[in-house]
């Protein structure tokens, strides 16, 4: 028997399905298992090897800016200065170490895969009931389903009774889903709409069932996304790739500095030798290699500080890539909104009744016009509410001042505004107590309950509106509320009951719906006193109509303030989720995602049918996906990235794996969020929350800005150490340095004040900038007319000092520590000009990073010591200053920050 994995198992009927499967009541025979077995191979997933951590440490060094550095220690012993080799390797062992420590278990999506598939099967083999390993299912196969089971394939459903299966590790969906057998009209149906469909790792929350194998092992749903997992592989992040980018140009300018040294060199007539060490020294100050360490401290920094706003940081170039980000694709469930349903209008005795506070606390009121109404006061109002408590199997539960719940969530909302009106349910449940019950099922659409009460007989009645009022002969009517008043209210009698009108309640519901609300309606019946058992046909007529009531998961305020807040710093938000479109459209008006008219919609069925070319013309407009299938997501976060946006996704279940790995940033939820979501992606919230992902964007803009001032400060500075050897070779001068001491400028400016950059606080601007474009190089073309202006002031600077002290004195070894301090000085005042690209160095505190003062002030201590200290003298051959040579020094160094306030100035003024 071969299957055909594109038939719609959950359009065909049962006996269609039989046929197919070539099984039946008594499911098949050993043999037959057995034979199918072998044909299809056992139910579990094909894993591939974990990556070692040796591959994980190896991955660090591939690095172009590493690769320039291990070259560059190789330089320095055969230089034989082992001090700078010592310190070069410890850059290279640091950098690899934080990158490592950061990624150790970054491949194990496909591992946590594995942790899905249910140990074990009950199923019906020959007639008889028996237990498997699950590993053993094959297609055919009768599985039998009861409440608390994990499904162990994917199911036709065959037989249901009152079956719910929470599926939102495999769609998102929040709500648990009532089953059926009965086929699904739309073959294409999305797999939240695939009602007579059961799916492997999804659990049985509700009722019992049965259902024929389908689909095992790498055929299933979630076997589709594993299998997808892995075809996606390693997104390079916008970071790596500019970085790798920049390391070119940095080797190619080492190499070309080092040959041009050497070549000008052979033209002055210095010894051989001198010629060659003073170009290798060249080279090794030339090569940034502060740059690898900087970006992994500017990581971890950043690292650190989004922990402190709960957002976990697995991969260390996430932070980055954060920064960068142009679209944010958001579940709604949980991380837009706060996953607690909550009943947010009531409508009762002709009245339409707010209800105030969110989540599951019962804190709120009840209110009309703003004004709490009074529940003694409003009969109607309070038996709707009523209603609601009693018709429920579901518990809201006080631990330690917070509230959890158990059973469903839509059953716990109707609790919750209950609770707000005043009565408890324990008290309510002993005054009507619970005789007998019709649970809910997919076909009746409504709960009854039997209730005593004063030697009177109450059936409660909740359901679908429409299904309700057509059960429903009267309405309730009651008095206006009136408003509240302190202490015991006696209860007010209900009025007659009218003739109900049962077209203007599904209306009013249907209204309701329309605003992206879960309605319910409610309705009772007196029967005789003797009554003791529920019958339906005591339940589908003769009902008298009560009320609705409306609630909606809500979105999480900081969530909304957060949409906004992206969106001025000018990036898209798009809600990807399982809802129904009109509640996801509901959401997105009250999210502000929704903004303009050409803003549009689309739900799975109509992504299903739409190829890649217009879904890559259209994919940018879309604001909302609704009722999304796994492989929309992913197809959405392709053609996203298509278009060169940076694309962070959000993900909780195992269906969102491959766009979470497919993302330029991948965001999973660390309270509802799977293990296999939090394996592949770059980032988990620890609070769920929307807020947290745009302050984690914040910070990566933080981080990004970091690196280019530690890139604005070791470029300069660099280019015109070299331009200053280069000039002094072409002016045939003697050198301005000896390689020692151009190994010592690399050493005391560079590896103190570079790292010390990581620690910048933010710019006020960081969170009203426009996002990046994703192209732009590491060197903007700012940052390169910065290199030529700081260069060549440090070229005329340094080389002016040293021409002037030779021409007044000729001891070469004075001029050279003149020479020296002058350098040592611009590069200690340009790493003031380097906290901010655009603003003033004179409007920013000085002590905001202390970390950076601190360097400073080594780094001048270090040079005073070089300059006065007996053995620093004799290493470096330096000779001891005068005070006027200080007053001499100091005000050409500070030629540089004098410079790059004046351009600042200009570039300010035209802006």
């Amino acid at each position: 028997m071969e299957l055909d994995q594109s038939v719609p198992w959950h359009h065909l009927t049962i006996e269609e399905v039989r046929s197919r499967l070539q099984t039946g009541d008594e499911g098949l025979s050993a043999a037959e298992a057995e034979r199918r077995l072998r044909a299809f191979g056992p139910n579990r997933f094909v894993t591939e090897a974990g990556i070692s951590p040796l591959q994980i440490l190896l991955q660090q060094l591939q690095s172009p800016l590493i690769y320039i550095l291990i070259g560059a220690a190789g330089v320095t012993v055969l230089l034989g200065d082992l001090v700078d080799t010592a310190v070069i390797l410890a850059v290279v062992v640091l950098n690899t170490a934080l990158g490592f420590v950061q990624e150790y278990k970054a491949e194990q999506a496909l591992q946590a895969l594995t942790r899905l598939a249910a140990p074990h099967a009950h199923i019906v083999r020959e007639g008889r009931e028996m237990e498997i390993d699950a590993s053993e299912l094959v297609p055919g196969d009768l599985v039998l389903l009861e409440a608390g089971a994990r499904v162990p394939a994917d199911l036709r459903l065959v037989r249901t009774f009152e079956l719910q299966v929470d599926e939102s590790a495999l769609t998102g969906e929040s709500v648990p889903v009532p089953k059926t057998e009965h086929p699904v009209p739309d073959p294409n149906a999305p797999l939240g709409d695939r009602l007579s469909m059961a799916y492997l790792g999804t659990i049985v929350v509700r009722g019992r069932g049965a259902g024929l194998v389908v689909a095992t092992g790498m055929q299933t749903a979630f076997g589709r996304i594993s299998r997808q997992v892995r075809e996606v592989g390693l997104v390079r992040t916008p970071l790596q790739l500019r970085l790798d980018q920049f390391a070119r140009v940095v080797a190619a300018g080492v190499l070309g500095v080092t040959a041009l040294v050497f070549v000008l060199g052979l033209t002055t007539g210095e010894p051989l030798v001198d010629i060659l060490l003073t170009a290798v020294a060249t080279a090794v100050a030339t090569v940034p290699e502060g740059l690898p360490v900087t970006i992994t401290v500017a990581l971890a920094v950043g690292v650190s500080r989004m922990a402190r706003r709960m957002a976990i940081i697995r991969k260390l170039a996430a932070v980055e890539t954060l920064g960068s980000c142009t679209f944010i694709c958001s579940d709604k469930t949980g991380t837009l909104t706060r996953n607690e349903m909550t009943v947010t209008c009531i409508h009762a005795g002709g009245q339409e009744y707010e209800v105030t506070g969110a989540g599951y606390a019962p804190e709120g009121e009840i209110t009309v016009g703003g004004r709490p109404v009074n529940v003694r006061e409003a009969p109607a109002l309070e038996l709707t509410l009523r209603i609601g408590l009693l018709t429920n199997e579901s518990s809201l539960i006080e631990e330690d001042g917070a509230y959890r719940v158990r059973g469903d969530p839509t059953e716990v909302a109707l609790i919750v505004a209950a609770r707000k009106a005043g009565p408890h349910p324990e008290h309510e449940r002993e005054a009507y107590p619970l005789l007998d019950e019709t649970p809910f099922e997919s076909d009746l659409r409504y709960m009854a309950t039997l209730h005593a009460h004063e030697g009177r007989r109450l059936i409660f009645v909740k359901g679908a509106p429409e299904r309700v009022a057509a059960m429903s002969r009267a309405a309730v009517v009651a008095p206006a509320p009136q408003p509240e008043r302190m202490g015991p209210v006696p209860p007010v009698p209900l009025a007659p009951p009218v003739e109900l009108d049962p077209e203007e309640i599904v209306a009013r519901s249907n209204a309701l719906a329309a605003e992206g609300l879960r309605v319910l309606a409610m309705a009772y019946k007196e029967v005789p006193p003797d009554t003791s058992e529920l019958e339906h046909q005591m339940v589908e007529s003769g009902l008298t109509f009560a009320g609705l009531q409306a609630m909606i998961d809500p979105p999480r305020p900081e969530a909304i303030e957060a949409v906004a807040s992206a969106q001025r710093a000018g990036i898209r938000v798009v809600m990807i989720t399982g809802d129904h479109r009109v509640t996801a459209e509901a959401i997105a008006r009250q999210m502000g995602i929704t903004r303009a008219a050409d803003d549009e919609v689309v739900d799975g069925s109509a992504l299903e049918v739409m190829d890649d070319a217009t879904l890559f013309a259209r994919v940018r407009r879309i604001v909302t996906f609704a009722r999304a299938a796994p492989e929309h997501k992913l197809r959405v976060v392709q053609q996203l990235r298509a278009h060169d946006e940076v694309v962070a996704v959000t993900g909780d279940g195992v269906n969102d794996a491959p766009a979470l790995k497919q993302a330029d940033i991948g965001v999973a939820m660390g309270i509802t969020g799977t293990d296999v979501a939090k394996e592949a992606a770059d980032m988990v919230l620890a609070d769920d929350n929307f807020a947290t992902i745009y302050a984690a964007v914040e910070e990566g803009r933080v981080v990004f800005d970091n690196i280019r001032k530690v890139i604005i400060f070791l470029i300069p500075t660099g280019v015109g150490l070299v331009l200053t050897i280069l000039a002094s070779i072409v002016l045939r001068l003697p050198l301005p340095f000896l390689p020692a001491q151009v190994i010592w400028i690399n050493l005391v400016t560079n590896g103190l004040q570079d790292v010390a950059m990581a620690f910048e606080p933010p710019e006020e601007d960081v969170g009203r900038r426009r996002p990046r474009d994703p192209r732009e190089g590491v060197l903007t073309p700012l940052m390169i007319w910065r290199t030529a202006l700081v260069g060549l002031i440090l070229l005329v600077g340094t080389l002016g000092v040293f021409t002037w002290q030779l021409r007044g004195n000729p001891d070469l070894a004075y001029a050279r520590t003149l020479a020296l301090t002058t350098m040592v000085l611009f590069q200690n005042f340009h790493v003031l000009n380097s906290r901010s690209v655009t603003r003033s160095v004179f409007r920013m505190d000085p002590l905001s990073n202390r970390v950076l003062f601190a360097a400073i002030v080594a780094a001048l201590s270090l040079q005073v010591l070089a300059i006065y200290w007996g053995p620093l003298q004799f290493i470096l051959r330096t000779r001891p200053l005068t005070l006027q040579d200080w007053l001499t020094v100091i005000p050409v160094a500070a030629t540089v920050l004098v410079a790059v306030e004046i351009e600042k100035a200009i570039r300010h003024r035209r802006a």
